[in-house]
């Protein structure tokens, strides 16, 4: 006679263990796998006079299966694409970079800072977010343009000519529709999520390693470079990771304060979906553009967990 074996219990499938990997799991499902593969359908299918045409369709009882490669094939082709993607993507990076180097000071003066203080500092970080995301550069759009405060300002400084020698505007006093104009827009903008994670990651650091590493003989700016920055270092790819991603696919910033040489992809993808009506072509830039941006992540993941394994 055969043992009897337990039955799981049905409340078993419900766990708090599997209700906490499962939620996030479905969350990405619901909210990114399955719009990503709706665009990768329509970034294969042919387009009708109103939508997309379906991918199968049946006829003389035959099914037939349609999948137009062309709009890939055209794209690997086009410079008009690639100059876009490189656009995007340099001024991505360049932003990550100089939000780094304003936030990282900010986020370390707020994080040393008393305790009493560092709600204050932190709801001045966040006080940007309580106005319309649009009204905030259309707001630079004014500072910026002729007669405006901040480019009466440069230009009492000369620091436009500055930025003339640095390429970042066309002409003395003219700051507006300039790849500078278009960077300090999407530094102000996204500066905010540089400095939350490097304030969070710089505020649990235990200051007894810095006290240890000064007992050794180490100065504070060694302590620093040697103690703090490694040590925040989750807080910075969090930073770069949240800065870079949204800075690449952006589409108001360079429509209101960028000019005709700040092509960004953004804008290519407004113009194929509104302008000429192709959906298929506007999202297989898209397809394109996220896997520019997911295939380095997890390449990056990838050989940051086994780093951590091989401690």
């Amino acid at each position: 006679m055969r043992p009897l074996q337990a039955r799981p219990r049905p409340g078993r499938l419900f766990s708090g263990r599997r209700l906490v990997i499962g939620v996030p799991f479905l969350f990405l499902i619901v909210f990114f796998l399955l719009p990503f593969l709706i665009v990768g359908k329509i970034s294969i299918s042919e387009m009708g006079d109103v939508t997309v045409k379906n991918l199968m369709s049946f006829a003389d009882g035959a099914i037939t299966l349609t999948i137009k490669l062309s709009n890939y094939v055209f794209l690997a082709q086009d410079d008009l694409y690639f100059r876009a993607y490189a656009n995007s993507l340099e001024f991505a990076a360049v932003t990550t970079v100089v939000c780094l180097l304003i936030g990282y000071p900010f986020a370390y003066f707020m994080a040393r800072a008393r305790s009493s203080v560092q709600p204050a500092l932190l709801m001045l970080v966040m006080l940007p977010f309580w106005t319309s995301f649009l009204l905030r550069v259309y707001a630079w759009k004014g500072l910026l343009s002729d007669n405006g405060l901040v480019a009466d300002v440069l230009v009492r400084l000369h620091l436009d000519q500055l930025l003339l020698a640095a390429g970042l505007i066309g002409e003395p006093g003219r700051f507006m529709n300039t790849p500078f104009s278009l960077m300090v827009g999407m530094v102000y903008s996204y500066l905010p999520f540089m400095i939350l994670p490097l304030y969070a990651n710089l505020a649990k650091m235990d200051l007894r390693l810095l006290e240890a590493a000064a007992d050794l003989g180490a100065t504070p700016w060694v302590g620093f470079w040697k103690v703090t920055v490694p040590l925040s270092k989750a807080g910075i790819i969090a930073g770069a990771m949240l800065v870079f991603i949204p800075c690449v696919g952006e589409y108001v910033i360079p429509e209101l304060l960028g000019g005709p040489g700040t092509l960004m992809i953004g804008r290519v993808i407004w113009d194929e979906f509104f302008s000429n009506n192709d959906w298929p072509m506007a999202s297989t830039v898209a397809v394109v553009m996220i896997l520019l941006i997911i295939v380095p992540l997890a390449i990056f993941n990838k050989y940051q967990a086994e780093a951590q394994e091989r401690r």
